[in-house]
């Protein structure tokens, strides 16, 4: 059913359109009296419960950050079966982020390219929301993502980090600093270990307890993931997401006048499952047992979740194949992962 209503309604449609479109229902969704009944129907299987960051995930299948940016949809993202929820990336000054259009579908491919640039509400109005929902008895486990306002120089990424920290960390489950974003000028720069040391330095110390990861590029060498990896456990850093989107045009099947109207931005979908598999498996082979992977990056069915759980992840992130699969995506991949688990007392 869902695949007959993308093609004759959202693929018509402008993707950042239909998806303030959607936001809403999905927001219904974590709404009594609605939420239990369709919490009934997708509720991951006890078998698929995941310990990792000294939490527990129902299901180690999430949703990555830039789905739900403020923080106003995670209940209902919890009702459809996502084992914990990633909101942001937000920043320490609430900006609009770049001119639209910035979002943009590649159907051949099953890929998205976005240059949204951290549109979001800005880390006090996102933190009001987040202390509401610490209330809830019924939530997933939330993640925020954080990164460099746009108006802040490279220079003072640090500081604007901590401030984005001292105001959500004690309010998150897990802590992730996002360097890596291709969409704000001269973030990526951040990812080199001389300039990522004091910026992961200065917000572990301002996180606290709060478990803290950073997410880096597919984009990168081996030698510097092996190296961003080996920092990340060298500073007490509770983990790390392999990756985010790339900038490569390399493979697509999408008319190159199309990807060349779309424009730059980071490719997210299929075509990134290789390399995202290949910086997951680096990052495992040089961090020490207890270090917690997020694998993301190309995943839209439950034999890619397992790919990633078997190559070492702890827990595993998608949000482009929630615009191709439709609502009912979390719950086709906790089915096909609980398909895979052998029966209790097997």
């Amino acid at each position: 059913m869902y695949p007959f209503i993308f093609r004759v309604f959202f693929a018509r449609m402008d993707p950042e359109r239909a998806h303030h479109l959607v936001m809403p229902v999905i927001r219904a969704f974590g709404v009594w009296p609605i939420a239990p009944v369709v919490r009934a129907i997708t509720r991951p299987d006890p078998a698929l419960r995941t310990h990792a960051l000294g939490l527990t995930f129902d299901s180690p299948f999430g949703v990555a950050a830039g789905f739900d940016k403020n923080a106003v949809a995670v209940t209902g993202l919890r009702a459809l079966g996502f084992g914990h929820v990633e909101i942001g990336t937000i920043t320490a000054i609430a900006q609009d982020g770049n001119p639209r259009p910035r979002l943009f579908r590649l159907i051949p491919d099953r890929a998205l390219i976005n240059r949204m640039g951290f549109n979001n509400d800005g880390a006090a109005a996102v933190a009001v929301r987040l202390e509401r929902l610490r209330r809830r008895r019924r939530r997933p486990v939330i993640g925020v993502n954080i990164g460099k306002s746009r108006v802040v120089d490279v220079d003072a990424a640090t500081a604007d980090y901590v401030a984005s920290t001292a105001l959500v960390a004690a309010l998150a489950d897990y802590l992730v600093v996002n360097v890596s974003s291709p969409n704000t000028p001269g973030l990526r720069g951040l990812q080199a270990v001389e300039t990522l040391r004091p910026l992961l330095t200065a917000v572990r110390d301002a996180a606290g307890a709060t478990p803290l990861l950073v997410k880096i590029a597919p984009d990168l060498s081996d030698d510097e993931v092996a190296s961003i990896a080996g920092l990340a456990a060298e500073l007490g850093l509770a983990g790390l997401i392999a990756t985010n989107t790339t900038i490569s045009r390399d493979g697509l099947e999408t008319d190159p006048a199309a990807i060349e109207r779309a424009g730059a931005g980071g490719l997210s979908g299929p075509p990134l499952r290789a390399r995202a598999l290949e910086v997951l498996r680096r990052v495992r082979s040089v961090v020490p047992e207890g270090f917690c992977i997020i694998a993301a990056g190309g995943v839209e069915t439950a034999s890619d979740v397992q790919e990633r759980l078997d190559a070492g992840a702890d827990l595993v992130q998608g949000y482009t194949g929630f615009i191709y699969r439709g609502p009912l995506w979390a719950r086709q991949i906790n089915r096909g992962l609980r398909r895979r688990r052998p029966a209790a007392g097997a």
